[in-house]
């Protein structure tokens, strides 16, 4: 690395810092001001925030394999979550607000008013903010070794008194922290180069997500997303240049094919392909579960971080903003820089006939860093480690933060102080105790790490688990006859189908039909629960209503406040499905119309003109936009007060 290159990542950290230390303040007022800013946040903040947080820095890796292996229609499974996006900005985001709880595990206690209620919100805060989050956390700290290893070569910087006894303890303990050959002579040193790196990383995270709170967290997020897209723009130019232009890069992978160029066995109109009817994999299985992926997972109605953005919104209209702006940005504007840098490293780095398809996978994902250290030059390549590690940040300080919401306010607050010792916490009390999960979080996880083989299981258990209660999730806001015990059997049936389905459905063959049966029996058991245990006090369930204003099929309870009420609840219910389909639809419609422009990309098998095919799609998607615009932001109350005024 130049001395530029190091310039900029002491830049970047010193903004991070910084940040925290402008914040810690009024973070240190109360678990609001530190979990939600205040409430506070514009819509562009949330928005870009949100989309900082899923750039997550092994994303573009996973990408790049992704298209490697299966083509570019396999990018769906990551798209298809923009249906989840939009649903929770139009259609749920007002009643998270109005809800005016901190996490989601508090609005158990808020819906429901059986017995089962609080257990349920003692579960969530346990599995959210400790085995979920921890798990994601280990995850994404083992992507860090993958980009810091070729770059952050500790052992050349330190002095010997300080690097030897940190190799030694590693070498010590016989834990590789590395994701290259553990048997070449120099893992210990690979390793410890790893160990330091996560850690400085790590550190400065944790220091300004710890003390500022969401604040810090949101300003550095839109500062490492800046810095994360200027950087993969000017990565994928590179490419793309170096490559032969796209042009070029259409010829040079005519001829790899031409000359029986291995790409998992793909033909070329396969792998370039948007559509299903000429990808690589697009069985009746694997589509509907890209049609219900966005619906059967574990942050279907925004549970997470993606709420808690939503709630940090200063209003409805800024959290429908925020739902835009992410989606835009994750979807339609980071994809059109990553499918074209995929196919070019295709072509700069062409595949290796002799590996696994385990091997094949993990060598093209390296590609992504080996073009940052091979066609980067100096400053560029310090910029694009910057824009890396910043990604990784982002995902670091919002899954912290996250994390931390559970333990202070449903784990300290709700059980350890308020029921079991009976006594209220101060608020500068629970934000101390608030800092310090941040920091055990971070221990538990980085536990995790050297374990990772055994994690991998555990993680697609957790992704089966989540196929199983995502649309409970949904129905809770949309249908007054969900409960508590409705919740509970979802997941006790997801624990006991996990490992049947994962048992007798084994391999990746298989991974859509066990994600369909989970989804469905657990579901099932849901609802079937609910039913059976009867509905909540009907007090409780008009006290939810007033104060969320929920959509959807609330008749029973809103008529004993106002059958205009229950009237305004299913309007809203399809004004939000309309508008979600629409802007969906418009979405995709640009992603597909101007990705295939880049990729030159074939039309479907039944249209007969790839130009006209494009055209078509982004005459689609352009003409959507100031229809589903206007119903996204249009006052449908106002307007219904209007007409009754007349």
């Amino acid at each position: 690395m130049s001395a530029i290159d190091v310039f900029i990542l002491l830049a970047f950290i010193v903004y991070s810092i910084s940040a925290g230390l402008r914040n810690r303040e009024i973070a240190s007022q109360s678990l609001e001001e530190y979990f939600l800013a205040g409430r506070t946040l514009k819509g562009w903040q949330a928005g870009i925030s949100m989309a900082a947080t899923q750039f997550a820095a092994d994303t573009p890796l996973l990408v790049t394999g992704l298209v490697a292996t299966s083509g570019i229609f396999a990018l769906w499974r990551l798209w298809i979550y923009a249906i989840a996006f939009l649903m929770m900005g139009f259609l749920l985001a007002p009643s998270w607000r109005r809800a005016r709880v901190l996490t989601d595990a508090e609005l158990t206690e808020l819906r429901y008013g059986s017995r089962a209620a609080a257990p349920l919100r003692a579960i969530k805060a346990v599995y959210f903010g400790l085995i979920f989050n921890c798990a994601v956390l280990a995850m994404v700290l083992l992507a860090a070794t993958r980009i810091a290893e070729p770059f952050l070569h500790w052992n050349q910087w330190l002095p010997a008194g300080i690097f030897d006894p940190l190799s030694h303890a590693i070498q010590w303990a016989g834990v590789p922290f590395t994701v290259t050959d553990v048997a070449s002579a120099d893992v210990w040193i690979r390793s410890t180069n790893n160990l330091i790196s996560i850690g400085v990383i790590v550190l400065v995270t944790m220091f300004y997500s710890t003390t500022g709170g969401l604040r810090s967290v949101v300003a550095t997020d839109i500062v490492q997303f800046g810095i994360a897209m200027i950087a993969t723009l000017l990565f994928t130019i590179f490419v793309v240049r170096r490559a032969g232009g796209f042009s070029g890069i259409r010829s040079a992978l005519e001829t790899s094919f031409s000359h029986g160029g291995t790409f998992s066995d793909m033909s070329l109109d396969q792998l370039l392909a948007f559509t299903p009817s000429r990808a690589k994999d697009a069985s009746f299985a694997v589509l509907a579960v890209l049609g219900l992926q966005w619906l059967v997972q574990m942050n279907a109605d925004g549970t997470g971080y993606l709420a808690q953005r939503s709630m940090a919104c200063r209003s409805d209209a800024d959290a429908k903003i925020a739902a835009v702006v992410f989606t835009f940005a994750q979807v339609f504007l980071r994809s059109l820089l990553w499918i074209p840098l995929a196919l070019g490293l295709l072509v700069l780095f062409p595949p290796d006939a002799t590996l696994s398809a385990e091997g094949f996978s993990a060598r093209r994902e390296f590609t992504y860093v080996r073009g940052i250290a091979e066609v980067l030059p100096n400053g560029l390549k310090g910029l694009m480690l910057a824009g890396m590690l910043a990604a990784l940040a982002s995902t670091l300080d919002t899954h912290l933060n996250w994390g931390a919401s559970y333990l202070s306010n449903d784990i300290y607050k709700r059980f350890i102080c308020e029921t079991w010792q009976r006594r209220q916490p101060s608020q500068r009390n629970l934000v101390w105790v608030a800092r310090g999960s941040n920091a055990l979080i971070l221990v538990l996880s980085l536990l995790l790490v050297p374990m990772l083989g055994s994690v991998q299981t555990a993680w697609k258990i957790s992704l089966m688990l989540g196929a199983g209660m995502g649309v409970m999730l949904v129905l809770r806001w949309l249908w007054w006859r969900i409960n508590a015990w409705g919740e509970l059997a979802a997941i006790a049936s997801s624990l006991v189908l996990a490992p049947v389905l994962l048992f007798t459905l084994d391999g990746s063959d298989n991974e859509a039909l066990r994600l369909l049966l989970m989804a469905f029996g657990s579901t099932l058991a849901g609802i079937t629960a609910s039913l059976v245990a009867g509905p909540d006090p009907r007090e409780k369930l008009e006290a939810f209503y007033e104060r969320a204003h929920p959509p959807g099929f609330w008749g029973p309870v809103a008529n004993g406040i106002g059958t205009e009420a229950a009237r305004a609840s299913v309007r809203k219910l399809w004004r939000g499905i309309l508008t979600i389909a629409l802007a969906s639809f418009s979405m995709f419609s640009l992603l597909v119309g101007f990705g295939s422009w880049l990729a030159s990309s074939p039309p479907p098998t039944w249209f007969p003109h790839a130009e006209l095919w494009r055209f078509a799609v982004l005459a689609v998607g352009f003409a959507l936009l100031p229809i589903w615009l206007r119903l996204a932001f249009a006052n449908p109350e106002r307007q219904s007060l209007a007409r009754d005024a007349c």
